[in-house]
């Protein structure tokens, strides 16, 4: 198994920068790597994206020196498991409101003795045929998997306390737009209350000493989240096409008349 060079730099303190995306393709992972984005999240939940596919997207994000991540559908332990053993650095899931399903995806997530996630003779381990013994190489995986829960419900938000206590995980990731339609705003997480409780998540994770994370647009919105704590942003491949072709087109646009 690769160092975890994403959690290595959340451990330091550092903010990561990276996107989600829905592409199958290798190639776009591949892209992001070469463009110097810290991680490339694989989205196994609004996708068409297959387990059978991962592998080939973590190959191309190891070709470019990009950590794979991947936010899985479901907290189904075997599911997980599959895409942890393609390679898959640590796994990001959706619609997490209580402890015991925190406690699951330790479990699902992390061998013996922290979790009882099953070993075979996959890529992850280098079809056991690595350097490293058996022993080492659990323990190693251990370390180095990233396990980052979804907050997206007032249900979440209303355990979050106790969500933090679990052992095992690393923080979690506010998802706005979800978190929003939870609290029935429906037209976005711009509302004002919205915001409230995102940054009242920001300050209990942050207080219990885990990683927060959420969206961000712009650069200018990573640096304001970074300024406040929140050390892993993400993008969308589709929402970083978009802004960096709407500031492409604006060479179409005449120059201002001189005065």
């Amino acid at each position: 198994m690769k160092e975890n060079l994403v959690k290595q730099k959340l451990i330091n303190k550092q903010p990561v920068l990276g996107v989600l995306s829905n592409s199958a393709d290798p190639t776009i992972a591949e892209l992001c790597g070469f463009s110097d984005l810290d991680f490339y999240m694989i989205d196994g939940e609004h996708s068409p994206v297959t387990t059978a596919q991962v592998q080939d997207i973590v190959r191309a994000c190891e070709a470019s020196g990009i950590t794979a991540l991947a936010r899985v559908r479901s907290g189904d332990p075997k599911l997980i498991l599959q895409f942890l053993d393609a390679g898959v650095m640590g796994v990001m899931i959706p619609g997490v409101t209580s402890v015991a399903e925190v406690e699951a995806l330790v479990q699902a997530v992390k061998y013996p003795p922290v979790g009882s996630r099953g070993l075979g003779p996959v890529r992850a381990a280098d079809y056991l045929l690595g350097s490293m013994s058996q022993g080492e190489y659990v323990q190693y995986a251990n370390e180095q998997t990233l396990l980052l829960p979804q907050i997206e419900t007032v249900e979440a938000v209303n355990n979050l306390e106790a969500l933090c206590q679990v052992p095992g995980i690393d923080g979690f990731v506010v998802g706005p737009r979800d978190l929003a339609m939870s609290m029935g705003y429906y037209d976005g997480p711009a509302n004002s209350e919205v915001r409230k409780v995102i940054a009242g998540i920001v300050e209990t994770v942050l207080k219990a000493g885990l990683v927060i994370g959420t969206t961000a647009a712009t650069g200018d919105q990573a640096r304001a989240l970074i300024d406040r704590g929140v050390l892993f942003c993400l993008n969308s491949v589709a929402g970083l096409l978009r802004s960096a072709a709407g500031d492409y087109l604006k060479g179409k646009e005449p120059a201002g008349q001189p005065s």
